[in-house]
């Protein structure tokens, strides 16, 4: 116990020390944890060793882990929630939800690829996403809690995967272990693909084991959906789904291999089903994603990796990592082939040389399995569930307290205090323009969906669409789709107010009202500005709120 307290002391100082082989692109420890704010972080994260210590000791998790794993998880992140979007993907599908939520389920399916940008996206989020929208309105509140309902069901799931192939106490570390991974807490209250595509991939691999084992038109029907919904979550769920046919090749040796083949034959011929009846309706759009993803994002990716180390040592905690190897060692030594089902994340990630970590979120619950595995080869249950506990308070520590300042200072978190501080006035439009970015390589035109998330107000989008850039500027851009998505035309229906608020986001601060707005209806002096910015990325937005001249005073 002294020995892993000691660890757990010693690993984030380590780690501060070494920040600099951190190359995330979005929680850099170098951005999050320069010298002077690592003391305030390391105070907590004793605490959080001796509260590790006494949780420890409580048998509270053996009682009923299938209610309280779920619990945990959703309370860990609900603290996340007031945060901004900070990933500006996520303009893209609240685009594509909106649509569903105005046009309704027949004229998203219609329109998907065609007035509705759907860039690489596939359309199961997004619809999800419209769903919520129409049925019970256009509030990011509703995107959170769904988005962190399915990423409390994941720890559930990996709870029940790590029971089915082992014992309820390595289901239940694995579970608890999801926790001790801090980028993933920042992503989960985002509106973006990866958790609920983590959450239909971890269902399938669940569904479908239960499937070939027990059979039954349920179950098999439950795994048909969970791999179809997986499929189409997102383009990258083909390649981790392999752990399916291990599935298969270790089914427990009590069933008739014959009726097991014939079980999964059937799950996999449902969802092939109606997974060609999408790709049928849609196959120009599919056709056109995937050549995109050959010729672009297959090759972007070689630039942008972020180094393995980043991804297990800052981003996880190093225990869970430690435990990693101790599991694959362990298997080895015991030749447990089901430890090859959790083991193919550690295959995607570094023989296919796939190191982006956005899209090895997905893989976490089976990261997670394996160092559960790992952890279950100490002696004493009391240091098994140290060990755990301590990865999981110094992460919520990390999250809360370093990440979570941090992603508070980024430029698009103006974009949800301007949308709050809109609300306050009267009207119930807003007019949007957009400048160019001086410095960045996106169009900042995609910055107002999300302005329109965080207002109530109608937004009515005034600048005329950008020039699209010279290909060869942008052809490897990460942040190309922001020229080739446009703003639909929803931003210009409707009969607008007389005397809306005009809003101007810009990759700069602004002082006085830019060229191209008319002076004589708006007042050229600012009414309030939102400027905040960390520094270190190019691509930045900033709202400027004028007024016009024709505002009742009370309105300023």
């Amino acid at each position: 116990m002294l020995l892993t307290a000691f660890a757990a002391l010693l690993a984030v100082p380590l780690l501060v020390i070494g920040r600099s082989l951190d190359d995330n692109a979005l929680t850099n420890w170098n951005w999050i944890l320069p010298g002077a704010a690592a003391g305030r972080v390391y105070s907590f994260i004793a605490l959080g060793i001796i509260a590790s210590f006494i949780l420890s000791r409580s048998t509270l998790l053996d009682r009923a882990p299938a209610v309280l794993l779920p619990l945990l998880a959703f309370l860990a992140v609900l603290p996340l929630w007031g945060g901004p979007e900070v990933i500006i993907d996520a303009s893209r599908y609240f685009l594509q939800a909106k649509h569903l939520e105005l046009y309704g389920i027949s004229s998203f399916f219609r329109e998907w690829g065609g007035a509705i940008g759907a860039w690489t996206d596939l359309p199961v989020v997004p619809f999800l996403y419209g769903l919520l929208f129409r049925y019970l309105g256009e509030s990011r509140l509703f995107i959170q809690a769904f988005t962190t309902l399915l990423f409390s069901l994941t720890v559930l799931l990996t709870y029940h995967i790590g029971r089915t192939l082992w014992n309820r106490e390595t289901g239940t570390a694995a579970g608890l272990l999801l926790l001790g991974m801090p980028y993933l807490l920042t992503q989960v209250p985002l509106m973006l693909a990866d958790v609920p595509a983590m959450f239909f991939i971890t269902l399938a691999i669940y569904t479908y084991q239960g499937a070939i084992e027990r059979g039954g038109l349920p179950r098999i029907s439950g795994a048909c959906l969970a791999l179809f919904l997986s499929l189409f979550s997102k383009y990258s769920a083909a390649i981790l789904l392999f752990p399916l046919l291990i599935i298969l090749i270790i089914v427990p040796s009590r069933n008739d291999r014959r009726v097991v083949i014939a079980r999964a034959a059937a799950v996999l011929a449902g969802a092939g089903v109606l997974s060609l009846a999408v790709l049928f309706s849609q196959y120009d759009v599919i056709r056109e994603q995937v050549r995109l993803l050959f010729t672009y994002q297959s090759e972007g990716l070689k630039r942008w990796q972020e180094g393995f180390l980043s991804t297990v040592l800052f981003q996880t905690h190093p225990f869970l990592t430690a435990a990693a190897v101790v599991g694959i060692a362990a298997a080895v030594r015991r030749r447990d082939a089901r430890f090859l089902v959790p083991a193919w994340s550690a295959v995607f990630a570094v023989f296919l040389h796939h190191e982006r970590i956005r899209y090895l979120l997905p893989l976490a619950p089976l990261f997670a399995l394996m160092a559960s595995y790992g952890i279950q080869e100490a002696r004493d249950r009391g240091v098994r569930q140290f060990i755990v506990w301590c990865g999981v308070t110094t992460s919520l520590v990390i999250a809360l307290g370093a990440y979570g300042p941090f992603l508070e200072r980024m430029s698009l978190v103006n974009l949800r205090d301007a949308g709050s501080y809109l609300d306050t006035l009267d009207g119930g439009d807003v007019e949007v323009y957009a400048l160019p970015q001086p410095r960045s390589a996106g169009n900042t035109e995609m910055a107002v969906p999300l302005l329109d998330l965080f207002t109530k107000k109608r937004v009515r989008y005034r600048t005329p669409p950008a020039a699209l850039p010279e290909q060869g500027s942008i052809a490897q851009s990460s942040l190309r789709f922001t020229w080739e998505v446009r703003l639909p035309a929803f931003y210009n229906e409707g009969v607008p107010d007389d005397c809306p608020p005009v809003a101007v986001l810009s990759g700069e601060p602004l002082g006085i009202l830019p060229p191209g707005i008319d002076r004589d209806r708006v007042d050229p002096n600012p009414v309030r500005r939102f400027e905040s910015s960390t520094g270190v990325f190019k691509y930045k937005i900033f709202v400027t709120l004028f007024r016009r001249t024709c505002m009742s005073e009370t309105a300023q």
